[in-house]
């Protein structure tokens, strides 16, 4: 196995992850020796389960994965490369390896994650088109989920004004989700990029969207909650923005609108209210500023 192949290998083993990773490579040096180490010397970095786990691992995954992502027409990348995006690789637990359909550099526009809702009201799915269409037209890329209700009309919006958007899946490749937002991808893979850090098999499980909500922070210099109730996961998106440094922004609702409750609660611990674009546009000017 080369660097490459042991890198999405580790991927295809549950419980690798980016900071199992570090410590793996701080002893091992390079990916494709800790396939070749002994079990002695796995058990002293990562633990008898781990080490089991490398130890049993079955080349055919690897050959099986990698199969159905080139017949997919999807790109692999991995934490070393250099299109791996320069934002995400400063999170903790950053994805080892990034599958991609579309296009993805560590050199992409500045962006920003709207979240919210999947049983968004009217006002919810028009304000998040409106935002994702008003700072496309400034050359900001609208990062989301590609979740029914607010996901789905940030990337809309996006598209409509011909901006460039980037959908993160909470599934692999062969199990697009939601179903019914499989045309939605393939526009999007084609201004931006439909990305997922999980195997090409892999089922949409709830317990995905928490890792994947990281991502859409990770990408992003700020986090939009148009709309969410209060144990909706675009909150958990947003105390993933707070825990990486990134802004939080949130739209104004009625009190005794349920879908307001969680952008109402945000800004009562502080987030950025928002009512136009130029509320957003002023803070992550200064943020880009920051990272050049």
């Amino acid at each position: 196995m080369n660097a490459f192949e042991s890198l999405v290998s580790l991927n295809l083993i549950p419980q690798v992850g980016s900071s199992r990773l570090a410590g793996l490579l701080e002893y091992f040096q390079k990916p494709e020796n800790i396939f070749e180490g002994s079990r002695q010397e796995l058990m002293a970095v990562c633990g008898e389960k781990i080490t089991r786990n490398i130890a049993a691992f079955n080349p055919r995954l690897l050959e099986d994965d990698l199969a159905l992502a080139r017949k997919a027409e999807v790109r692999i990348i991995t934490l070393f490369d250099r299109d791996y995006p320069r934002l995400l690789k400063e999170i903790p637990g950053a994805p080892i390896v990034l599958y991609v359909s579309g296009n993805i550099s560590a050199s992409d526009h500045p962006a920003i994650g709207i979240v919210g809702s999947r049983r968004a009201s009217f006002y919810g799915l028009n304000s998040a088109e409106k935002f994702a269409a008003g700072l496309s037209a400034q050359g900001i890329t609208i990062v989301s989920g590609m979740a029914r209700g607010v996901d789905t009309s940030a990337h809309k919006g996006a598209l409509k004004a011909k901006g460039s958007t980037i959908a993160v899946m909470g599934s692999g490749f062969s199990h697009v989700y939601p179903p019914e937002n499989a045309g939605l991808a393939k526009r999007i893979s084609e201004n931006g990029a439909v990305i997922s850090e999980f195997p090409m098999k892999t089922k949409p499980l709830a317990q995905n969207f928490p890792r994947r909500n990281r991502l859409i922070s990770g990408l992003s210099l700020g986090v939009l909650v148009a709309e969410a109730a209060r144990n909706s996961g675009a909150l958990i998106t947003a105390d993933f923005a707070l825990e990486q440094g990134r802004e939080v922004f949130a739209l104004p609702g009625r009190i005794d609108s349920l879908g307001s409750t969680g952008p109402n609660s945000l800004l009562q611990q502080g987030a950025k209210l928002v009512t136009c674009c130029e509320d957003i546009l002023e803070e992550i000017n200064e943020q880009e500023l920051s990272y050049c």
